[in-house]
């Protein structure tokens, strides 16, 4: 019997327990909820900046795709431009090879030296190619050397820019003749011009064949200052050279050969005085 009132008080403990456990709840429901409102409020204003930095990685992932794929393209681009620009030179040679007199012999240039007053090329076609000292080295730009030096596979030009050179030449359309060479930098002068003869600006200016070294007609540059000369009866003539050296890449060897009668006579000219 003892055992059972026991037990009876431990029952009763509890349901009174349940009991303000329940009036608690009921009591304070809406207090709970103010708080689950108030988590939910601060809940979104933690959101937003959550998002801002989500998306502000993303938009960092995605700017570096870009400017991946951006230098790829621009990479492909500069090479479809070289390529055009390619084709386009080698366009223009073949037109050049169709219409000359003269034999040609395609070169590539495989060495340049242009850094001072001896400048110098070197190209991929030698005597085991038909190629004589003293040819022309020309592109579809006008004229860029003479062969000087020839090995069985390679040969030696000696390019417009080099303080020796001298081509016999003439002003386009008119019977100026004058001597070309060059000045420096990136200029060529014609000179021996006499100043009777009027020169404009813009005419351009090729070789004359008087020289017996080169076939007439192959352009060498165009005018872009007139001034009077040493002497007192010419005029010193500046020239832009048509043809780049720093750019040239490909060109051809005119297998132009000079008539032997007329250098015959040069030299016994020569040997007379």
């Amino acid at each position: 019997m003892r055992r059972l009132a026991d037990a009876k008080d431990y029952i009763l403990t509890a349901l009174l327990l349940l009991l303000a456990a329940g009036l608690m709840v009921s009591r304070h429901d809406g207090g709970l909820q103010s708080a689950r409102q108030l988590s939910v409020t601060i809940l979104s204003y933690l959101d937003q900046p959550l998002s801002n930095i989500r998306i502000y990685r993303q938009a960092i992932s995605s700017n570096t795709y870009l400017q991946r794929q951006n230098v790829l393209l621009q990479d492909e681009l500069s090479r479809l431009r070289s390529a055009e620009q390619q084709n386009q030179i080698l366009r223009e040679l073949l037109d050049l090879r169709e219409e000359s007199e003269h034999p040609l012999i395609p070169v590539r240039i495989v060495a340049k030296d242009l850094r001072g007053i001896n400048n110098s090329l070197t190209v991929s076609a030698g005597s085991d190619d038909g190629v004589e000292v003293g040819m022309p080295v020309i592109n579809s730009d006008g004229l860029l050397g003479q062969v000087i030096v020839t090995s069985p596979k390679f040969s030696q030009v000696l390019p417009y820019s080099n303080s020796v050179f001298r081509v016999s030449a003439q002003i386009q359309g008119s019977r100026a003749y004058g001597i070309v060479s060059w000045a420096g930098q990136d200029e060529l002068l014609m000179q021996f011009v006499p100043q009777t003869i009027p020169v404009e600006v813009g005419e351009l200016v090729e070789t004359s064949g008087a020289s017996n070294y080169y076939p007439p007609g192959i352009p060498i540059g165009e005018i872009t200052k007139v001034e009077p000369g040493d002497g007192v009866q010419t005029q010193t003539i500046h020239l832009r050279a048509h043809s780049d050296l720093f750019t040239a890449s490909e060109a051809f060897i005119m297998a132009f050969e000079p008539d032997t009668v007329i250098y015959n006579l040069i030299e016994q000219q020569q040997e007379l005085f």
